[in-house]
Formats: structure tokens, C-alpha cells, sequence
């Protein structure tokens, strides 16, 4: 890690974003108190994990990217033990309403489906009325009704006053749900702001994502006016642009020229995921 310095405020979610090995999970490990850091302060709540561990843990709410319960206990059973860890804590009958368990109270865990499972997960993290909330890819795997649920989860506990810090590989979640993004890469964090503020980064009008019959360089565009970017995978090719329509037929006659012929042509406004192409030379969910 290089001098990470994150920061997260009530009533806000922040997105941590990065490729597989960017040390995503090592910062959100020591932030979580299972590991220390080799350097640096790690302060939550205005506490630290060497001397008020303790205090600590009750008043953080954590979902693992992979959380396995116990399989013959019920949903209920299963709140009302994580409940009893904590001094002070939300009801188990609201905190199911909350998640949209209701109906699977007595429902064991082992018969839940992969969404309903994640839905307790969550369940379990907020049962101690936490005031920061870590998220660790909370929605792999779901299919987009059970991913909006959650979504609608964690936007009620950030509107009562909760702090969140995400991790997520889907750059719509990152968008939609996080005030603040970091993009970090091989430990350091290499883009910071709100999304909007990501976005407007590229300096880019739209992205022309396009494919061609050929080996495409990208030597063979560089200095056409009003391209700002180039990223090159095989035969696709991923362009931010300025000036839209002078950029197109001057593209189109190059690639001409080059004998590389068009196939596939798309475009679209900046989003994220574009950004993060553009300074990792990846795409998130490459690995």
C-alpha cells in the first residue's frame, strides 16, 4: 500500500474500485482490524484497533464477499445470534422487513437461494445498528431484481445516518450507489472524486468502441486530432473523442487506408467503466 488515505462521512458511501491485486482487499482488511498495517494509522470512529478493538466492533456491520452460516438454523435463529453479540442492536423481526425476509423466518439457511442468502448476509451485518458498513462485493452473483434490493438496503441505512465503504466489480453499483469513489492499482489509488467527477476526468465527449478485420496498431491513430485516448484488445479498439463528428470520418478514412476493414461499431457518453479502461489498460472484470 502508498499512502492510501480514505475517508468516509455519515450519510455517504464510498466505492473502492480496482482490478484483482490493486490491494483492495488488503486495505479493507486492515480498515476491518484482521490484519495491521505495516505503516500508517488506521482510525475509525475517532478509535483505533490497538487498544479499543472492542468498541470498535460494535459499532462496525461487515458482509464478506463470501459468508457461510450455519445450514440447520433458522433465519431467525441466525439474527438472533449475531443480535447477541452486540451491547446494543436493531430487532431481528425489523431488520428481516428491512432486508425482505419476512416470509423466511423460519426458513433454514441451507434452503435459501443465492440471493436470499446474500440478503441475510446483510441481514447480519446491520443487526448491530452499525455506524460504517463494510460491503465486500455484495451482490456477485445476483440476478438484477435481487442486486436492486440491496441497493435499496444500503441506500435506507446511508439516509438514516450510516456510513458505507464498498467494494464492487459492477461499475453501475459504483455509480449508483457511492458519494466518493477510489480507483486504486498494484497498492496505489490512481483516481479520486465523486463519480461525476471521475467521468469528466477522460476529458472525452463519448467513447468509440469499435472492431475491424485486421491487427489494428495504435500507432496508426495517434496525433488524429481530437482523439484523447487509445486502448487496443486484439481487434477491438476503445477510443475517447472530442468533436464526435470531425473525429468519425477521419477515423473511418484511416482505418480505410490501413486496410482495416469495419465490423462492429458502438458509441456511447463516458461512463466509469471507460475511465477505468483508460488509466488501468483493463477492464474491471477482466479477472
Amino acid at each position: 500500500m502508498d499512502e492510501v488515505d480514505l475517508e468516509v462521512r455519515r450519510g455517504e458511501c464510498v466505492g473502492l474500485l480496482g482490478p484483482n491485486g490493486a490491494g483492495k482487499t488488503t486495505t479493507i482488511e486492515m480498515l476491518e482490524g484482521l490484519i495491521a498495517p505495516d505503516a500508517g494509522e488506521v482510525r475509525i470512529l475517532g478509535l483505533n484497533w490497538a487498544g479499543e478493538g472492542r468498541a470498535l466492533r460494535q459499532q462496525l456491520g461487515v458482509q464478506l464477499q463470501e459468508t457461510r452460516l450455519p445450514d440447520k438454523l433458522t433465519v431467525i435463529e441466525i439474527l438472533r445470534t449475531f443480535r447477541s453479540f452486540y451491547d446494543q442492536g436493531s430487532d431481528p423481526e425489523w431488520v428481516l422487513d428491512l432486508v425482505g425476509l419476512r416470509d423466511k423466518h423460519q426458513a433454514r439457511t441451507v434452503d435459501l437461494s443465492g440471493g436470499q442468502q446474500q440478503r441475510l448476509a446483510l441481514a447480519c451485518a446491520l443487526i448491530g445498528d452499525p455506524a460504517i458498513l463494510f460491503l465486500d462485493e455484495p451482490t456477485t452473483g445476483l440476478d438484477p431484481h435481487a442486486r436492486r434490493r440491496i441497493w435499496e438496503v444500503v441506500e435506507s441505512f446511508k439516509a438514516r445516518g450510516g456510513a458505507v465503504l464498498l467494494t464492487t466489480h459492477y461499475m453501475d453499483e459504483a455509480e449508483k450507489l457511492s458519494d466518493d469513489i477510489l480507483i486504486m492499482d498494484h497498492g496505489k489509488v490512481i483516481a479520486h472524486g465523486s463519480p461525476s467527477e471521475i467521468i469528466h476526468s477522460l476529458n472525452a465527449e463519448s467513447v468509440v468502441s469499435l472492431r475491424v478485420k485486421g491487427t489494428p496498431d495504435a500507432a496508426d491513430l495517434q496525433g488524429l486530432d481530437g482523439i484523447r485516448s487509445i486502448h487496443i484488445e486484439g481487434t477491438q479498439m476503445q477510443l475517447s473523442v472530442m468533436q464526435t463528428d470531425r473525429v468519425l470520418p477521419v477515423l473511418f478514412s484511416t482505418l480505410h487506408d490501413r486496410g482495416l476493414a469495419l465490423v462492429d461499431l458502438h458509441i456511447h457518453r463516458p461512463t466509469l467503466e471507460d475511465v477505468f479502461v483508460s488509466l488501468t489498460g483493463r477492464r474491471l472484470r477482466d479477472e
